[in-house]
């Protein structure tokens, strides 16, 4: 975890990249599912961007219809059981023209080809992959409102979160 806190500067200059875009989409399968909805969650909550956290595999049910050049797809792409299918999600967003972030382990060179941006996280066991890909996620929701001018220690309408004891 320490290590995959390097990304920061990386995150930080793709976040000034996307900062102006009003929605974006995240994908993740199996394990990573939560972690899909916890990324989009977050960058609801402190940058008021809309957000929609989807199984990669029910992709075609309904957000699909939201690609284009405007909304970014946040796949999160970790080696292993699923890595292939979440692939050709990520294909099928490409051929529609959206732009592709993708989270993936170190020295995945496949998705390099593919994706408009990526950010590489250590490799770990698929099982654990969550507690790894949501910190550049997190890091991304946190670069994305601080470029848009929003507190991020005090978001709004989240009383129950942030101010009940």
């Amino acid at each position: 975890m320490r290590q995959t806190l390097e990304v920061n500067n990386a995150v930080r200059q793709l976040a000034a990249k996307y900062c102006h875009d009003s929605n974006f989409l995240y994908l993740g399968r199996q394990f990573n599912f939560p972690t899909a909805l916890e990324g989009a969650l977050k960058l609801k909550e402190i940058s008021y961007i809309h957000a929609e956290g989807y199984p990669a595999a029910e992709m075609k049910h309904g957000p699909i219809a939201l690609v284009d050049e405007n909304t970014p797809s946040v796949f999160i792409m970790p080696q292993g059981f699923v890595y292939d299918k979440v692939m050709s999600n990520l294909e099928e967003i490409k051929a529609r023209g959206g732009s592709v972030i993708a989270i993936a382990a170190e020295g995945d060179k496949q998705i390099a080809r593919l994706a408009d941006d990526v950010i590489y996280v250590p490799p770990v066991e698929e099982l654990f992959s969550p507690l790894i890909n949501i910190i550049p996620l997190q890091l991304l929701a946190y670069h994305i409102a601080i470029l848009r001018g929003c507190d991020v220690d005090k978001p709004r309408n989240l009383a129950k979160s942030v101010t009940v004891e």
